[in-house]
């Protein structure tokens, strides 16, 4: 019972804290700041002929829009998520759920995950820890991508966040082989997705080697879960959470690591705006995703309140994809932009 009871005030812990203005990165950012794009002054269209809409998992988007994983596992979850899902429904975007660790200890949590009800065509992407999915049988994950009716599963990695957690893991072993088996076993596309770090080329393309086309890289630059953990940590574990508060690559640079590996990339991580979706689109992402900024509206506004802020999003994102020439989602993938030298300073040498 006391870790089915940790698991719920973690969750609890979390929402309070991502929701407040104490668990930013302190001094790095997603150096989205160092994208600039090109002014197109004649883009020959109309604006209406502007064309947002993408291809992803096998399901069209209205914009290549993802309402980022957040939360699952007690009452006030299951109201965001289920609010939450039926605004990606209303706007033809993607959601992504919390990790589903606590609905797989506490079975009676289920419900807490459970949106298809509120979002019966959304794009869903179901979400587990890589080191927790290693103690689970294929057939238990996919019971619980089926229970929510994921149509895709994240695998997350988090070893920062889990070597400044109270209790957390230290047995990062096995990844590879577990990536190999979902993608041969499991029966729905597997996301490789960090937690605010950031993935390199290199682990990129390990991973690659297993079959896994889908990243997230939830770059650091946004809500750092090591300053998250920080908050929670007491002692040796709070001053090593203190130290490692601004670990990671920033999302951009991520996204810069990843391009021309043949991969289809999510940008998670520091993504505020229209604008910065528009600049991940650019780097070579597939869809830009939010968390934070969303969580604050629906705190701030409820149901309607973030269905107002993500409309704006996708406004501002249109916007400056005629202001760039773009007609198509791949017209801006292949726009003209600028890098700063702190950004092109992560460019492979490759390329």
């Amino acid at each position: 019972m006391a870790d089915a009871l940790d698991i719920s005030q973690r969750k609890k812990d979390h929402l309070a804290l991502c929701a407040g203005d104490k668990v930013g990165f302190r001094e790095k950012t997603a150096l989205f700041e160092q994208v600039e794009l090109v002014h197109c002054a004649l883009p020959e269209m109309h604006a209406d002929d502007v064309d947002s809409s993408i291809e992803l998992l096998g399901k069209t988007l209205r914009a290549p829009v993802v309402i980022s994983a957040m939360t699952g596992g007690t009452d006030e979850a299951a109201r965001i998520n289920k609010d939450l899902a039926e605004v990606a429904e209303s706007l033809g975007l993607a959601i992504g759920l919390g990790s589903q660790r606590a609905m797989f200890e506490r079975p009676e949590t289920a419900w807490t995950f459970e949106v298809r009800d509120r979002a019966p065509d959304v794009l869903l992407f179901g979400n587990l820890g890589l080191v927790q999915a290693l103690k689970m049988g294929t057939d238990e994950i996919r019971k619980l991508c089926d229970d929510v009716g994921a149509d895709a599963l994240c695998i997350h990695l988090n070893p920062a966040m889990e070597i400044v957690q109270p209790g957390g893991d230290r047995d990062f072993r096995g990844g590879l082989d577990l990536f190999r088996r979902l993608v041969q076993e499991l029966g729905v596309p597997v996301i490789a997705k960090e937690t605010g770090c950031g993935l390199s080329r290199g682990v990129a393309q390990m991973i690659r080697s297993t079959g896994v086309q889908h990243f997230d890289v939830s770059g650091s630059g946004g809500t750092s879960w090591v300053a998250v953990e920080a908050h929670r940590a007491t002692d040796d574990q709070k001053a090593l959470a203190e130290e490692l508060w601004d670990w990671g690559i920033p999302t951009a640079a991520s996204l810069v690591q990843l391009r021309g590996l043949g991969v289809q990339a999510i940008a998670t991580g520091g993504l505020r705006n229209g604008s910065h979706v528009a600049k991940a689109i650019a780097l070579g992402a597939s869809a830009g995703g939010l968390a934070a900024p969303v969580l604050k509206a629906h705190r701030a506004g409820g149901m309607q309140g973030a269905h107002d802020f993500l409309e704006r999003v996708i406004g501002t994102f249109r916007s400056l994809m005629l202001l760039t020439g773009s007609r198509t989602v791949a017209d801006l993938q292949r726009a003209p932009l600028h890098l700063g030298p702190d950004l092109a300073r992560w460019v492979p040498s490759e390329g």
